[in-house]
């Protein structure tokens, strides 16, 4: 039917069809999910805390959406007086094209190895040898939209939130990009494309979480941060500093930092079910060799499905997980994601040297990630017993000071 389409349009124009009824589909589809996604996270937060969420706009609550969207249109813009203007209205512009443009080179379907004119790419950008250093390059930008806001909008609060963002991304990148090194040595490719073919071929024991679970941990953890999400929204906790680097920032201009979020949570979401569980792949109903009636469209749901279990386990954490202090943020990236990161990748390079199993990396990374844990609860008890001991000695002095 597409390739019907695609013939009434001059053939000069036709290659740049697919591509950009693709872009067209991603960008509106992003934003009506992150719309819904909102009033998810809002029903599941109601339902975890035992109360009643939003359920007076539409039956059940549905139109919630179109009235929060309609109030941030309609709010009155501000912009204080005392801002530079210029980087203050720009900045909210720089976290969401950062934000939309990572996902250009993420496949939302099974990718033709021949596409035809005609043919549905399911990718905006298909063919990116680098297609992960490409997501990670650009999101690692998405910072600056916040560097800026909270620069320009001339406020400690707001100065003290951009700072420690900035700290806190620099932090995680670190481990973020270590914890895909292990896929690259194992896959021959930084390619998303390739390693979500490699796995479907290989079948269920082919996804990559049998051979990199510490991997995974990790890349989830760090994309976490990277996102600003909960338990590490170190940058804007309304509870410490008023809202952070967004404080100045009111109606749409707003709305844009939120849609920039969670459209991170998304792109997160994507790559977390695409690198380490097998993307479009399901045994028996999607196989790389399924070809039936409807076949695409299945394999399609399969990974939407994936993607959509992600972002519920990202939107539980927020209201199960207290939020960290900004050491136990530090140390949590320099002295436990980043050396468990290195042995993960040493570990793979050990594995392939030697030619052995790679499914030997599945007990090692457990046994890694135990020991590991074990280490980081030894190192706080000495901290747990200074704390005590001071108590102790607080509580003895002032008994003695009562009795004289």
């Amino acid at each position: 039917m597409l390739e019907t389409l695609v013939n009434y349009v001059p053939e000069p124009f036709r290659p740049y069809v697919m591509p950009g009824l693709a872009i067209f589909i991603v960008l509106n589809v992003n934003l009506g999910a992150c719309s819904y996604l909102i009033l998810l996270e809002r029903k599941l937060s109601a339902w975890m805390q035992d109360r009643h969420g939003p359920n007076r706009v539409g039956p059940w609550g549905l139109l919630q959406p179109l009235a929060d969207m309609g109030k941030l249109l309609l709010k009155e813009d501000v912009i204080p007086g005392h801002v530079n203007k210029v980087l203050f209205v720009l900045a909210p512009g720089i976290s969401v094209f950062t934000t939309f443009l990572a996902f250009a080179v993420v496949p939302f379907g099974p990718i033709p190895q021949s596409p035809s004119v005609g043919e549905f790419p399911y990718i905006i950008a298909p063919g990116i040898d680098l297609g992960i250093v490409f997501i990670f390059s650009i999101g690692s930008l998405a910072v600056y939209g916040i560097i800026l806001g909270g620069w320009a909008s001339n406020n400690k609060y707001s100065a003290l939130g951009c700072l420690r963002a900035s700290a806190q991304v620099v932090s995680y990148e670190i481990p973020l990009g270590m914890s895909v090194v292990g896929l690259a040595l194992l896959h021959h490719s930084m390619s998303i494309e390739k390693i979500l073919t490699n796995q479907a071929e290989q079948g269920l024991l082919g996804w990559n979480i049998w051979y990199q679970p510490l991997a995974c941990i990790i890349f989830f953890i760090a994309a976490m941060a990277e996102a600003q999400r909960l338990p590490f929204d170190l940058a804007e906790c309304e509870q410490e500093l008023i809202g952070g680097w967004h404080t100045e920032y009111s109606a749409m201009k707003w709305g844009l930092f939120f849609l920039a979020e969670y459209t991170h949570v998304i792109t997160i979401s994507f790559l977390t079910s695409i690198l380490f569980f097998g993307g479009w792949h399901f045994p028996v109903i999607a196989e790389a060799t399924s070809n039936y009636t409807l076949s695409t469209a299945v394999k399609v749901a399969v990974l939407l499905g994936k993607v959509f279990a992600v972002i519920i386990v990202i939107q539980m954490l927020r209201w199960t997980i207290p939020r960290f202090r900004f050491d136990q943020l530090m140390t949590l990236a320099w002295k436990g994601l980043i050396p468990l990161a290195m042995v993960n990748v040493l570990m793979v390079m050990i594995v392939k040297e030697f030619g052995l199993n790679t499914l030997w990396l599945f007990p090692l990374s457990v046994a890694v990630f135990v020991a590991g844990g074990l280490m980081g609860t030894q190192s706080t008890r000495p901290f747990a017993r200074k704390i005590v001991l001071a108590v102790e000695a607080e509580g003895d002095g002032g008994h003695h000071g009562h009795g004289h």
